[in-house]
């Protein structure tokens, strides 16, 4: 299983993640409020994969997504998107983003997600 950066304003939503992806046998090994946050805890930790809240303050999803991209061509980075943020999904997915995971989380779907883009 895979080691996990979670990157979120909400801590409702970390907390569910956290608890998705450990039920599941992942390890959350960081969880950072914003993009730029979440930028420095990724270079720090070198996690297997990083979710990434595409609306955020100081740094949204999207900044972060291309600045840990740009230094960590390899990163498995997977966008956590609310419903309509189509124009944002395009630009995450010129950036490099691996997968999407849809707001509200639906766990079966969330726990393969995460294995398929370990399996990358």
């Amino acid at each position: 299983m895979g080691n996990i950066l979670i990157v979120d304003d909400s801590r409702t939503s970390r907390r569910i993640l956290k608890s998705v992806l450990e039920n599941q046998g992942h390890q959350v090994v960081g969880e950072a409020k914003n993009g730029e946050e979440g930028y420095q805890m990724f270079k720090e930790l070198k996690p297997d994969i990083v979710t990434l809240d595409v609306t955020m303050p100081v740094l949204d999803g999207i900044g972060a997504l291309k600045k840990i991209k740009g230094e960590f061509p390899e990163a498995k980075c997977v966008m956590v998107t609310a419903a309509g943020q189509k124009t944002k999904l395009v630009e995450a997915v010129q950036a490099g983003a691996d997968e999407f995971i849809p707001k509200p989380f639906d766990t079966d779907n969330l726990g393969q997600l995460i294995k398929d883009v370990l399996a990358k």
